[in-house]
């Protein structure tokens, strides 16, 4: 089978997600060590490496759209390789105690819920369930989530309540400056936005989807 170029950028993408999470491991090497504005070296390079492959998602789609290259291939991996993507950025998080288990699972059962219900369509004769606008919200949330999160030094949720004109005190009594305190409110925000739009794409596909399961 001859790859065209649409396909070479996911394969490219898929690639790239093994060596994000090689870095975990090799953290401790010289040169990885250390930290660049308060961030380690690693979360700097990991959070590089999404960013491409966030882009390269973007990339691959408009090519093969635009080059009438869409395959069975492509619509078959291109997906995949965003599942792939997104939960193994998610469980690096929860490696680094940055966010808790329960977001992975929540993220993974919406998955197993929709490729579920993408089989049964194909086996009933091809009917498509159109991404409804939570999937799309859920997609965006996600990817900026995640992005900050990397940058994040500090843990999911750890809300502000006392406030000084160069530094915040978070809920765990530490204190953070202005730009780190924005940082963690943003990462935290998204992820709460991304969720609930998780939950409901998922129910989206349980109630559009609910006449598959009719025999």
């Amino acid at each position: 089978m001859k790859l065209n170029l649409a396909n070479k950028l996911t394969i490219f993408r898929i690639i790239l997600v093994p060596i994000m999470m090689i870095i975990p491991i090799i953290d401790g090497i010289s040169g990885l060590s250390g930290s660049f504005l308060e961030v380690p070296k690693a979360f700097w390079i990991m959070n590089l490496i999404f960013i491409v492959t966030s882009i390269t998602d973007k990339l691959d789609g408009y090519i093969a759209r635009s080059r009438n290259q869409v395959t069975t291939f492509g619509k078959f991996l291109d997906p995949l390789a965003d599942k792939i993507l997104v939960l193994s950025a998610l469980v690096i998080l929860v490696e680094y105690g940055k966010i808790p288990s329960w977001i992975p699972i929540i993220v993974l059962a919406r998955e197993f819920i929709v490729s579920g219900y993408r089989l049964i369509a194909v086996e009933k004769g091809g009917k498509v369930i159109a991404a409804s606008k939570w999937g799309k919200l859920k997609t965006v949330t996600q990817m900026i989530a995640i992005i900050f999160c990397f940058l994040d030094k500090f843990e999911f949720g750890q809300f502000i309540f006392r406030v000084s004109s160069d530094v915040v005190v978070n809920s765990a009594g530490i204190y953070m400056t202005t730009v780190q305190f924005a940082i963690n409110i943003i990462s935290t925000i998204m992820l709460i936005v991304s969720i609930i739009a998780t939950i409901f794409s998922g129910m989206d596909y349980l109630k559009n989807g609910k006449d598959l399961l009719k025999d």
